[in-house]
C-alpha cells in the first residue's frame, strides 16, 4: 500500500524541486538500496530482526533512510514547527538521499512569545530525529523597523542566509503554500503596490525555492497527521493584531462564502499570470535604465518621458531601490508622485522616500540621493 495521497503530493513536489536543484549542482544520483519492506505479518517499525545499514535513520515511511554521502551538496530546510514546514521537511529528509544530496534545516527563534527557546529546541530535536544533519535552532532579535510582521521576516531571512552562508548549502526550502500565496495578493492588492506585489511569491528566487506552492496547507496538515508528525501552531498565526491573520481568518473565508470555492486557487493562478508579465516588464526596465543613465548616474529625463508607464516606472523603482529605500516600503503612490517629475514637471522641489532617500529633477535630469549628500 502507497503513502497517503497527501504525503505523496508533498513528496512529488519536493522531488521535483531537489532534482532541478541536484542537475544545477551536477549530481550523478544513484538512489541508496532500501531494506526490504516487512512481509505484512511483521511490523512497520524497526524491530530486532531489522538492520539500519551504517549510520542510517529511520524514517516516518517505516523504512530505513541512508543517508548522502559526506560532501555532497546540502539543502536546508526552513522549519517553524508549524505543518507547513514539517511536512516539506519530512518529505525532503525521504527523497533527498535519492538524488545524492545532503538535508539539513534551520529553525529560528524570534524571542517574541514565551518559551520560544524552549520550542525552538524541541523542533531541532524532532529533526534531528529524522536524520537531517546538520540541525541549528538560531536566536535573533527582531527590531521594529517596517513594522513587527516585516522586521521579524528580515530577521528570518538575515539567520537563513547566514545559516546558508556557514554550512554551505545550495539551497533553502521555504514551506509556502498555495494559501500563503493567495494571502500574500491580497494583501498586495490592498497596498495598491502594483503587478509585481500582485505577482506573490516566486517558487525561486536567489537560494530561495518554494516546493509547495501549488498546494493547500491542508494537505501538509493532512501529511503530519498520517506520519505521526508533531506540529505547533504559532499562536501568531491566529492573533488579528497582524495583518496577514485577519486576511487568513477573516478575509478569505468571507470571499470563500460568498464567491464561491476556488478562491484561493484563483488568486494562486493570478499571481503566476502577473509574474509573467511582471518578469517580462521587469527585463525592459533593467534594459532601459542601463540605456538612460547618464555618466554621473542619473536618469535622462527626456528619454524616460518616451517609454511607456508601466516600464518607466519600473525604471524609477529600480533607481529608488538603488538609492535605499527599502522595497517593503516603496508603494505605487510613492512612484506616482516621483513619475510626475518626468511627465508633470512644473518646478516641484525634492520629494522625499522611505529609507531617508529623495528624487530630484536637475538639468533635464532624474537623481535619487540620499537626503543631505
Amino acid at each position: 500500500m502507497g503513502p497517503h495521497p497527501a504525503v505523496a503530493a508533498i513528496r512529488l513536489a519536493v522531488r521535483r524541486t531537489l532534482a532541478e536543484l541536484a542537475a544545477e549542482a551536477g549530481v550523478v544520483s544513484v538512489a541508496p538500496a532500501r531494506a526490504a519492506q516487512p512481509r505484512p505479518s511483521q511490523p512497520a517499525l524497526a524491530g530486532a530482526g531489522t538492520t539500519l545499514i551504517g549510520n542510517a535513520h529511520r524514517h516516518p515511511s517505516g523504512l530505513p533512510r541512508t543517508p548522502a554521502a559526506p560532501g555532497s551538496p546540502l539543502v536546508l530546510v526552513a522549519v517553524s514547527g508549524g505543518a507547513d514546514s514539517m511536512a516539506l521537511a519530512t518529505a525532503t529528509a525521504f527523497e533527498a538521499p535519492k538524488l545524492g544530496l545532503r538535508v539539513g534545516a534551520v529553525t529560528v527563534d524570534h524571542g517574541l512569545q514565551a518559551g520560544s527557546a524552549e520550542r525552538a529546541a524541541q523542533v531541532a530535536e524532532r529533526l534531528r530525529e529524522l536524520g537531517l544533519d546538520p540541525v541549528e535552532a538560531v536566536p535573533v532579535e527582531v527590531g521594529r523597523h517596517g513594522g513587527p510582521e516585516n522586521a521579524a521576516r528580515d530577521a528570518r531571512y538575515g539567520a537563513l542566509d547566514a545559516a546558508a552562508e556557514r554550512h554551505g548549502a545550495i539551497a533553502v526550502l521555504l514551506g509556502h503554500t498555495r494559501d500563503d500565496q493567495a494571502e500574500t495578493v491580497l494583501l498586495g492588492l490592498a497596498r495598491g503596490s502594483g503587478s509585481r506585489s500582485l505577482a506573490g511569491m516566486p517558487a525561486q528566487k536567489g537560494r530561495y525555492r518554494r516546493p509547495l506552492l501549488e498546494l493547500d496547507r491542508s494537505a501538509t496538515r493532512e501529511a503530519c497527521s498520517a506520519q505521526s508528525i508533531p506540529v505547533w501552531d504559532d499562536p501568531h498565526n491566529s492573533d488579528p493584531a497582524y495583518t496577514r491573520s485577519r486576511v487568513r481568518h477573516e478575509v478569505l473565508p468571507v470571499l470563500e462564502k460568498h464567491l464561491g470555492g476556488g478562491v484561493v486557487e484563483a488568486l494562486a493562478r493570478t499571481a503566476r499570470l502577473f509574474r509573467d508579465d511582471a518578469d517580462a516588464l521587469d527585463q525592459w526596465a533593467a534594459l532601459a535604465e542601463r540605456d538612460l543613465r547618464t555618466a554621473e548616474g542619473a536618469l535622462d529625463v527626456g528619454r524616460l518621458a518616451e517609454l511607456p508607464p508601466a516600464v518607466r516606472r519600473r525604471v524609477l523603482r529600480r533607481a529608488a531601490l538603488r538609492a535605499g529605500c527599502p522595497a517593503g516600503e516603496l508603494f505605487a503612490r510613492h512612484l506616482e508622485t516621483v513619475d510626475l517629475l518626468v511627465t508633470g514637471w512644473r518646478g516641484q522641489g525634492p520629494l522625499h522616500l522611505p529609507g531617508g532617500v529623495e528624487a530630484v529633477r536637475r538639468c533635464g535630469t532624474l537623481v535619487f540621493r540620499r537626503q543631505g549628500d
